[in-house]
């Protein structure tokens, strides 16, 4: 990702993640947004330039700019090193075309090349589009949190 591209990219990975936490977290709209907001800001701390982060830009065969790769290295708490996938984001017009696919192809090479044999990521239960392609690429689930929302009397 270049200099030039990185507001934009913030401005709607912030909006991206407050309608995620809005729609299927169950937060309130102010609520989300506060939250996307500060879990940013304490992510990229220092932007492009914030160590252990990685922003990529998507294109398509044309060489346009189509979405965005974030992840970052990580520990576990047993002390593996690892890859954390933040966010995947294809624009909706070029959804279809197997470009999130082979976004994550090109992440499973580039993490690879930092020595690295693991993707962890969290995907919310109502994105079954994501959770979709995560399956037929692999990736098993570690973990399902489940709600019931009571009706009140």
């Amino acid at each position: 990702m270049r200099d030039d591209e990185y507001d934009a990219f913030y401005a709607d990975a912030v909006e991206r993640y407050a309608f995620d936490l809005e729609e299927n977290g169950g937060f309130t709209s102010e609520h989300a947004r506060t939250k996307s907001v500060a879990d940013h800001e304490s992510l990229l701390t220092d932007g492009l330039e914030t160590p252990d982060q990685f922003l990529r830009v998507v294109e398509d065969g044309e060489g346009y700019a189509v979405g965005i790769v974030w992840w970052a290295l990580r520990t576990s708490q047993v002390g593996l090193r690892h890859a954390y996938l933040y966010a995947i984001a294809i624009e909706e017009s070029e959804r279809g075309r197997g470009l999130g696919r082979a976004a994550m192809l090109a992440l499973e090479d580039e993490v690879r090349a930092h020595g690295l044999a693991r993707i962890d990521l969290n995907v919310f239960g109502g994105n079954a589009v994501a959770r979709g392609l995560y399956r037929s690429m692999g990736y098993a689930e570690s973990a399902v949190y489940m709600v019931k929302n009571l009706p009140t009397a």
